[in-house]
């Protein structure tokens, strides 16, 4: 499977997209972290993490390449609605977004996610809270004006359409396939064999992937990888399934070294540059 192509020697880092990572709250700086990071090795030119103001501090420790754009918070460790238009004119400069790592479902939170939803002009890589804070609203991913790609865990995807996870896990193919069409989206219906389906009809199953990627803050790192590969130009589902297909790889690459029990998002992070160097 060959997913990257050569760089040209004339080359230089706007030429490979820059992604907005928006994540994070109080004692969820680290979904942040391995979204923003991932979408970086992933081979984004630049990315960019919105942070709220007060985790600033520890976000600017823990990045080096990544850069910060810290938004007023209040003190409160989350998101407010109110800076959805700081938000917005910052990303008219960037090529892809992601919303969700570990955001919290705060009301304000909440509000700015369907803010951001309907008026970001921009392609999104919804995952995590992001999801979970439009499940009583799920009709907004249709008035939004760029591409959504939407990346649940089963218990994501059952609170999303009101379902057990049980008939979530007895469907997955038939159900992640509905609701492409019905939003008008791309799902990444993660687990086993992950379901990756388009709006108009296109399924992909992977096959990479082993049990030890049933970890905290594995999910973080793919909404990272499908959003750096959309701003680098790949369409919706096509930077879905190879993200995903290249996630895994990262994941399995890591088990060798690793074993599955030991695994931690952390290790399949810094195999992303050998699965890359693989394709």
């Amino acid at each position: 499977m060959k997913i990257f192509k050569k760089r040209k020697p004339n080359t230089h880092k706007g030429d490979y997209g820059h992604v907005l990572v928006i994540a994070g709250s109080i004692g969820f700086t680290g979904a942040a972290y391995l979204a923003s990071e991932a979408a970086l090795l992933a081979g984004s030119g630049l990315v960019t993490c919105a942070i709220p103001k007060s985790l600033n501090d520890i976000m600017a420790k823990k990045f080096t390449e990544v850069m910060t754009f810290p938004v007023e918070d209040k003190g409160k460790g989350h998101f407010l609605t109110s800076t959805f238009p700081k938000i917005k004119k910052f990303s008219e400069k960037v090529d892809a977004v992601a919303i969700g790592p570990g955001l919290s479902q705060v009301d304000d939170v909440k509000k700015l996610v369907k803010k951001l939803i309907r008026g970001l002009d921009k392609p999104i890589v919804l995952d995590a809270d992001g999801i979970n804070c439009i499940k009583d609203k799920v009709e907004i991913l249709k008035k939004a004006k760029g591409s959504i790609v939407i990346t649940p865990h089963p218990g994501e995807m059952a609170r999303l359409i009101n379902k057990e996870i049980k008939h979530i896990q007895a469907n997955r193919k038939k159900l992640a396939k509905d609701v492409a069409k019905k939003y008008g989206v791309t799902v990444v219906l993660k687990g086993m064999k992950t379901v990756v389906a388009s709006p108009n009809g296109r399924i992909y199953i992977n096959k990479t992937g082993n049990p030890g990627m049933a970890s905290g803050g594995i999910g973080d790192i793919l909404t990272g990888m499908i959003a750096s590969l959309i701003g680098q130009g790949f369409a919706p589902f096509e930077a879905a399934k190879d993200s995903v297909y290249l996630h895994g790889l990262a994941g399995d690459i890591a088990a060798k070294e690793k074993g599955e029990v030991s695994l931690r998002a952390q290790d399949v992070l810094n195999n992303i540059p050998k699965a890359v160097k693989l394709l």
